[in-house]
């Protein structure tokens, strides 16, 4: 992402969203130099330098912009399906200004060069901030862990083994203790392979009545629980223990879990997509492979649990999850059909349904896909405080739209909102001070 900045911005007559505070605040944002200068009331029209851009949002919301947390860029080895420009252009088109790229790419990010090329990249091509997450074991395979000292030096901001689990207990036990020493953090998809590995969607009486193998909870429970236990080990005898972060939780169960270990001070955060709070495995329809991700969308009952924690904060972040995938591989049976889903430009929108609903307050959902995921990788953004990096969005939250898979910016197409009715439109995204295409 170029560096270069805009002339002095003030956004005036919004409603700010300060996810710091959880507060909504009627006022303006001042930008000069690429950060803030000033957020509030005090900022009007009236009030602002003569050469200062002006941009009226009738009442508008104005907030930091999102962060998200879980995305697949596709380069290096998958431009088919994804590249840095294509989605990053998808993210400033939803409001998203950070995006943390995973590693399981062709090849994987398990190395200074790969970090160091992702940087660059993202440098002359991208238009929002894209940062490079590292993988944690060599090649992913779970066997051995990466050199996470000199990855971190070259600029990873996490490490992960993708959409893989580490399956040995004693490898993974050694990758949290490194990324202890080092203060880096470790997002890990909790899935038990085996139990897992046959099936294609959640296991239950909707699975059955389609004739398609299912996904116990259990599958997810068991390996999170593992890792919670692993946690733990890093705290004996040491200040500080291994910063750990399961990005997808889908169940029940892996609540209890995470509950648990927030309980007993361990430190501990999670994630859940957008996918999982909005829709369930009943989406799934006539086979419509759009929706077939990982982990599986699961029963109603878990959809309305997950939000009942995303309102009381047990769960932290709402990522998009973005996995692209071309039309050869999900235009064929189910079974058949691979994981993934766009999500980049849809988060929002989706997330607001939430808010209509009453489930979740606007601020605590802006708060998910901020200032959270900034706290927990340790990031300046996401944030409304003088100092803090220009990356800000304007939308009109009842602002109607249906989503049309073909006007997507993505490369992908395969968005399980496809022809789904939404509202939240973005109408300016701002990053580093400067305006990006939306």
């Amino acid at each position: 992402m170029n560096a270069s900045f805009s002339p002095a911005t003030a956004f005036i007559n919004a409603r700010l969203v300060d996810p710091e505070a959880g507060v909504i605040l009627d006022g303006g944002v001042l930008v000069e130099d690429g950060v803030i200068v000033e957020a509030g009331a005090r900022v009007t029209g009236a009030n602002v330098g003569a050469r200062t851009q002006v941009i009226d949002c009738a009442g508008d919301i104005v907030c930091p912009g999102l962060i998200d947390m879980s995305a697949f860029v596709g380069e290096p080895g998958a431009t088919h399906r994804e590249t840095i420009a294509t989605a990053s252009m998808a993210a400033a088109a939803g409001g998203v200004t950070t995006l943390l790229a995973r590693p399981d790419t062709n090849p994987p990010v398990d190395g200074a060069a790969a970090v160091d090329y992702l940087m660059r990249r993202a440098r002359d091509k991208a238009v929002v901030r894209v940062l490079p997450v590292a993988a944690l074991t060599r090649g992913l395979h779970g066997k051995e862990i990466a050199e996470i000292g000199s990855l971190h030096d070259a600029g990873a901001v996490a490490f992960s083994n993708g959409p893989h689990s580490v399956g040995s207990s004693q490898v993974m036990r050694r990758a949290l203790t490194y990324a202890r020493d080092f203060g880096a953090l470790v997002i890990h998809h909790a899935e038990d392979l085996e139990l897992a590995r046959a099936g294609v969607m959640n296991e239950g009486e909707f699975a059955s009545r389609l004739g398609l193998p299912g996904v116990p909870a259990e599958a997810e429970a068991i390996v999170l629980d593992r890792d919670m236990r692993l946690v733990a080990l890093t705290l004996a005898g040491n200040e500080n223990g291994a910063r750990y972060h399961s990005p997808l939780v889908s169940t029940r169960l892996s609540l209890d879990i995470i509950a648990r270990a927030k309980a007993a001070g361990l430190p501990v955060t999670c994630g859940a997509s957008i996918n999982h709070l909005t829709l369930n495995e009943t989406d799934v329809g006539d086979y419509r492979t759009f929706l077939k991700i990982a982990p599986p969308l699961r029963a109603e009952d878990e959809r309305v649990a997950l939000v009942e924690a995303l309102a009381s904060g047990l769960i932290d972040v709402i990522v998009s999850d973005h996995n692209p995938q071309d039309v050869e591989a999900k235009r064929v049976p189910f079974s058949e059909a691979e994981y993934g889903a766009v999500g980049l430009e849809t988060m929002l929108a989706a997330g607001l349904r939430l808010v209509n609903a009453g489930q979740v307050s606007l601020p605590r959902l802006i708060a998910a896909m901020t200032i959270r995921p900034a706290q927990i990788v340790g990031l300046p953004q996401g944030r409304l405080t003088p100092g803090a990096p220009a990356d800000l969005i304007r939308f009109d939250p009842d602002e109607p739209f249906v989503v049309d898979a073909a006007k997507l910016r993505s490369r992908a197409k395969n968005t399980p909102f496809d022809a789904a009715r939404l509202a939240g439109v973005v109408k300016t995204t701002m990053v580093a001070g400067r305006l990006a295409p939306v």
